[in-house]
């Protein structure tokens, strides 16, 4: 999504400002010059002058004209695009992808929230770097090698490598889609080194996509639950396996219809671990399981 002009002409002069390149007490361009040297609408200026007064950044004084503040440098010593990343990443680990704006982002680091426009064109390129940071400290299993130790066992731990990821980091799976993939170079080498993994088994270029994607899909599948449970845990003060135990009446009430024979067997057959890292092991070895029929009928 494009950035409006009045926002990028404010992180321009809020850049000036952090820089010191406009220090305290120094003019500000007017409305008409603004007007003039950006070739926008008059009532767009203006909207720029607001918002930079509204940031605290800059003040009207009469007979000066509009004119940095005395504190707007303060503290502002301009963070690089790597710290404005990892400190996104540390509020998104603690309040989750939806409470991460630029906003708050900014009081995290102590500047103008238009400041973050010099580092970062918006939200959606922000994420798609703090994936990239994250893609990058889990990369690939170097130690493993296809031809050593067999593709299975390399897909596996790669899928495990994924999922410990998603465990730090649970609102990574809110921010990656496989229909419309954020390009994030770091990423994508997890998909590269997947199809690999599978090369020289007979399978086609894109046999061996959509089975690198499967799989990294059904990880991502399964963790998008664990934001949702990290949540509900923190409001009801109950494991999963707690909650579960509290509905035990309830469960027998439906269960007592007799409609449902088979949830039953279920319930009272002893075997009964399920949570999420169960529906990830299972469904990883279902789904190499099949892929190692492919290839054999290859």
């Amino acid at each position: 999504m494009d950035v409006p002009v009045s926002r990028r002409i404010v992180a321009e002069i809020a850049a000036r400002i952090a820089s010191g390149e406009l220090a305290p007490g120094a003019r500000i361009p007017s409305t008409r010059q603004l007007v003039a040297q950006y070739g926008v609408a008059m009532a767009t200026a203006t909207k720029v002058i607001t918002t930079l007064r509204e940031q605290g950044l800059v003040q009207t004084r009469p007979g000066s004209g509009t004119v940095v503040t005395p504190l707007a440098r303060a503290g502002l010593a301009p963070p690089d695009r790597d710290r404005v990343v990892r400190a996104a990443i540390s509020v998104a680990d603690a309040e989750g992808l939806a409470g991460l704006s630029m906003r708050r982002l900014a009081a995290e680091l102590g500047m103008p929230t238009m400041s973050l426009y010099r580092h970062v064109a918006d939200k959606d390129e922000l994420v798609l770097l703090m994936m990239d940071e994250v893609m990058a400290a889990a990369a690939p299993p170097r130690h493993l090698s296809p031809a050593r130790d067999g593709w299975r066992t390399c897909l596996q731990a790669h899928a495990r490598l994924q999922w410990a990821m998603y465990r730090r980091h649970p609102w990574l799976a809110q921010a990656v889609s496989f229909t419309r993939p954020l390009l994030a170079p770091r990423a994508m080498a997890h998909t590269e080194w997947a199809m690999r993994a599978i090369d020289g088994h007979g399978l086609t270029p894109g046999v061996q996509f959509r089975a690198a994607v499967m799989l990294a899909n059904h990880v991502r599948g399964t963790a998008v639950g664990l934001e949702e449970e990290a949540q509900a845990e923190q409001e009801t003060g109950m494991t999963d396996q707690q909650w579960l135990r509290s509905q035990r009446d309830r469960f027998a009430t439906v269960l007592a219809t007799g409609e449902l024979p088979m949830l039953e067997r279920f319930l009272t057959d002893g075997d009964q671990d399920f949570d999420l890292e169960n529906l990830f092991e299972f469904g990883l070895q279902r789904l190499l399981d099949g892929l190692e029929l492919i290839m054999t009928r290859g």
